[in-house]
């Protein structure tokens, strides 16, 4: 099958059966998303939202994190991953987007890229979920998947999957498209034993009849 039709078809399948996907972060504007995206590296969604209540409660804006101190964000974020690293980028976000943004969470993903702890994937998932931008955010999920299902070929990094991936899906559609993805790794095409058995999408996962199905891989056609 070509490129196009696996696209195709998988793309046609995620829009039927979970046509709302959407990020699990718990947030209710802007700031609380960049923040919540900015603790969640190399962390899970769950234990952000378990930490976030109290940390949006003492900090309710981008004001209030820019005017208090590296050690006190600490103290609100211990539980999540590397936290002196992340207090130490969510004061500078705080105080750059004051600075350099009047307050606002910048739309365009090169300046969410000047903010201390932003890198492309946090940059992506912002423009993408609150400003609607065709941005494909590839975090671990989504970069495992897209080369399992046969989506991505010979990727070596994030940056060139996502390049990969935005050619081949509509515009319209890369925003869930990166959910769409994310939710399949995070619960059915796991990292260590994916859920085959239980997968729909078998009959067009590359991986799938490459080792575990067919014996044989499908080609895809450039």
């Amino acid at each position: 099958m070509t490129k196009q039709e696996r696209y195709r078809v998988i793309l046609e399948y995620f829009e039927k059966h979970h046509p709302t996907a959407e990020t699990e972060l718990v947030y209710s504007n802007p700031y609380e998303l960049i923040v919540a995206v900015a603790l969640s590296a190399q962390c899970t969604d769950k234990r952000v939202n378990m930490t976030t209540p109290v940390l949006f409660e003492r900090f309710p804006d981008v004001e209030s994190m820019a005017a208090s101190s590296q050690e006190e964000i600490y103290h609100y974020i211990k539980s999540i991953s590397y936290p002196n690293q992340k207090a130490k980028h969510l004061l500078g976000m705080a105080q750059k987007i004051i600075s350099d943004f009047g307050g606002e969470i910048p739309s365009k993903i090169e300046d969410l890229q000047t903010l201390p702890g932003v890198g492309r994937k946090t940059a992506n998932v912002v423009a993408s979920v609150i400003f609607n931008q065709p941005a494909m955010a590839v975090d671990t999920h989504v970069f495992r998947v897209s080369r399992r299902l046969g989506l991505t070929t010979n990727a070596k990094t994030p940056l060139q999957a996502e390049e990969q991936l935005v050619k081949f899906i509509p515009k319209d559609k890369i925003h869930i498209a990166h959910h769409w993805l994310i939710l399949h790794g995070r619960y059915i095409c796991v990292a260590r034993t994916p859920k085959c058995p239980i997968c729909d999408l078998k009959p067009w996962c590359n991986e799938y009849q490459k080792n575990l199905g067919l014996g044989q891989q499908l080609e895809i056609i450039e």
